[in-house]
């Protein structure tokens, strides 16, 4: 009988990990099948459109559109620079001329007879994509990108803002129950990720991205703290835009909660190591965690067990944090499985299963209300 279906976090020590690295419209790859790269080499590039400005030329000039074609001095795909003049009329036998620069610079897109409107289009913007982690290029995609594979150390987070960023791991609180304050935040931390414990403060994120740490790395972080940081909410569209100068990556949800244990000994044990890291996230469909990847020497071609990474899904021993009320944020061990259905407080029927928390109580959670911890 096939198992339910159980979300699931990543912690694990040793992971072969592939990254597709694509462009966002077709353009140049300049990597080879086979090269190594490292996160800051550029892989691919294209340039996108540039901005469409439109002017009403015809009504700058006191023209009628149909005469636009006369008054222009360019022509659809002629080069402009902006403040150059590219239309002009004249009136009274030539006395008096009226002119039209234009507003950017680009290129003329279209004349219209119709509308009077010229469209400028703005330089082309260049936009290049970066390897991200240290690895090896093992698939070419044609004019659109590459996939990047790396045997590493990888940890999947609850909730993360600010984009792909890396830096060496640097630990700053003493235990995994630790609250990370501006104190242990000082100049040592530029360019670093950093490792707090249970939670982060608004002025110690603030404090990281004045003295330009790459990351931070804890267990939980205030959702009135994130407001006040941000100045908005924070609603179901992806984070990993936001412009604040730090990534921040969140382990175990909102409010005051330990990093686990594993997770916080894992990051301890790497201390001093790379970490290219991603706080994008998008919980509704079409999942997207932020990670903490952690690279490691290995042979990618190294021939895999497939036993050794096939899902195995929720099982008696199965690490598993609950993920809602009353027991949020609890880490514990899957002690049962009963394949019956149970009556909930709700009077609703669902499969449950029995945990058994870090401090040896056990309880009876309906299994939607977990998600596995994958190793």
């Amino acid at each position: 009988m096939g198992h339910a279906y159980t979300p699931g976090l990543k912690v694990t020590e040793k992971f072969l990990l592939t990254k597709k690295r694509i462009l966002p419209l077709k353009g140049e790859v300049i990597v080879k099948k086979g090269d190594p790269v490292k996160p800051d080499d550029i892989i691919a590039r294209t340039h996108l459109p540039g901005i469409v400005e439109p002017m009403n030329v015809a009504n700058i000039l006191g023209v009628p559109p149909e005469d636009l074609n006369e008054c222009m001095l360019k022509k659809e795909g002629d080069q402009i620079e902006a403040g150059e003049v590219i239309a002009m009329s004249k009136s009274f036998f030539g006395l008096f001329k009226s002119k039209c620069p234009a507003k950017i610079s680009g290129t003329i897109e279209s004349i219209s007879q119709v509308t009077g409107q010229v469209l400028l289009r703005g330089a082309p913007i260049p936009v290049t994509v970066k390897a991200y982690i240290n690895g090896e290029v093992v698939e070419i995609y044609e004019k659109e990108g590459v996939a990047v594979s790396t045997w590493c150390s990888f940890i999947q987070g609850i909730f993360g803002i600010g984009g792909e960023t890396h830096g060496e791991i640097k630990v700053v609180v003493k235990d995994n129950t630790q609250v990370l304050t501006d104190k242990e935040i000082d100049d040592s931390c530029q360019g670093k990720v950093v490792v707090g414990g249970s939670m982060v403060t608004a002025d110690a994120v603030k404090k990281a991205a004045k003295v330009g740490a790459s990351g931070i790395v804890v267990g939980g972080f205030d959702d009135k703290d994130l407001r006040g940081f941000l100045g908005y909410d924070i609603g179901v569209a992806i984070t990993g835009s936001e412009e604040i100068g730090t990534s921040l990556i969140v382990t175990e949800g909102f409010g005051q909660i330990n990093m686990a244990q594993r997770t916080f000994d894992l990051l301890k044990s790497k201390e001093g190591q790379l970490a290219c890291i991603n706080g994008a996230t998008q919980i509704r469909a079409g999942v997207i965690r932020p990670e903490v990847i952690i690279p490691q020497d290995g042979d990618i071609h190294a021939k895999i067990e497939e036993s050794d990474y096939r899902e195995l899904g929720l099982q008696v021993g199965s690490p598993v944090r609950v993920i809602r009320h009353p027991y949020f944020g609890k880490l514990g061990e899957v002690t049962n499985l009963p394949p019956e259905l149970e009556e909930l407080e709700s009077g609703s029927h669902a499969r449950v299963l029995e945990v058994k928390f870090l401090d040896g109580k056990t309880a009876i959670v309906p299994r939607a209300n977990v998600e596995m911890i994958e190793s």
